[in-house]
């Protein structure tokens, strides 16, 4: 499709891992890795070491490899896989690069933003045309420019609504500490998983003093709600249980007075359901 459509650059995402993914039949002209979670360890590994190797399958012969975040360990390994390929590996996390602002307004996006620019950097040294105003204005209109919805997006005011699809331990905790910074009376939080994750330790992460409306989404893959809830309540989060995001959705809006705080998350699934049963009311 790609082909087809004539690209000057196309960005192929692994579809899981990076070793044993179909995408290796590319020949990029630089391979990104942005940072490791404990994620698919079913398939990927139950170490942060053993992700990283399966993620460091995409660093290819004598092509640029940018990593976005590395502890010193993965640091090692990276290095390690790169110096056998002759790949020249750059760290983004030590680039002093100014990011310009932008509409994306999750605290961890700088970590991605620094990465993407490393990335142009990268490409910009190997003779392609990428003015500072391309990069300048690209960062600015993200949304606009890509329809990327369910990243810290802010859905309604009085009583403010956010939803994120940060879906693992690592995502989740940047979420929770930006939700930190937020004023509010009370918060509210809508949550559904799926059935793959460590459920107990997800749950672990969120904030005791919330109002919960756990729910599920409308995927074969979610967790049921009944399941949910039985773990959420083991470590003390409570709440009342919905049977669709929806339902769960309109709950919280009843019961949020307008200084509280709604906050929907815990799977992308969730959020996307959210995101259609607005855009279907907003179309009726």
């Amino acid at each position: 499709y790609f082909n087809k459509e004539n690209v000057d650059i196309a960005i192929i995402e692994t579809g899981l891992g990076g070793r044993l993914d179909s995408t290796n039949v590319i020949n990029p002209e630089l391979a990104i890795i942005t940072n490791i979670g404990m994620d698919h360890m079913q398939f990927l590994g139950n170490d942060r070491l053993s992700i990283a190797k399966e993620k460091g399958g995409i660093i290819k012969e004598n092509t640029p490899i940018i990593v976005g975040q590395a502890d010193s360990e993965l640091r090692e390994l990276y290095s390690e896989i790169a110096k056998h390929n002759n790949a020249i590996i750059t760290f983004a996390e030590d680039l002093a690069i100014e990011i310009p602002w932008s509409d994306l307004k999750g605290s961890y996006q700088k970590f991605n933003i620094k990465t993407a620019i490393a990335a142009i950097e990268t490409l910009q040294r190997s003779g392609w045309n990428i003015t500072q105003k391309t990069i300048d204005d690209g960062l600015k209109h993200v949304g606009l420019n890509t329809g990327l919805e369910g990243r810290w997006q802010v859905l309604g005011e009085s009583p403010k609504i956010i939803c994120d699809t940060g879906h693992n331990k690592e995502g989740l905790k940047a979420v929770f500490n930006q939700l930190l910074n937020e004023e509010y009376q009370r918060l509210h939080i809508i949550v559904g998983m799926v059935d793959d994750k460590n459920v107990s330790e997800m749950l672990s992460l969120f904030p005791k003093d919330a109002r919960y409306y756990f729910t599920q989404a409308s995927v074969p893959r979610r967790l049921a709600v009944d399941e949910l809830e039985k773990e959420a309540k083991n470590i003390g989060l409570n709440g009342m249980k919905y049977p669709t995001v929806s339902e769960a959705f309109n709950s919280a809006k009843t019961e949020a007075t307008s200084d509280d705080l709604i906050f929907i998350g815990g799977s992308t699934f969730i959020v996307a359901d959210l995101l259609m049963d607005i855009a279907t009311t907003q179309h009726q």
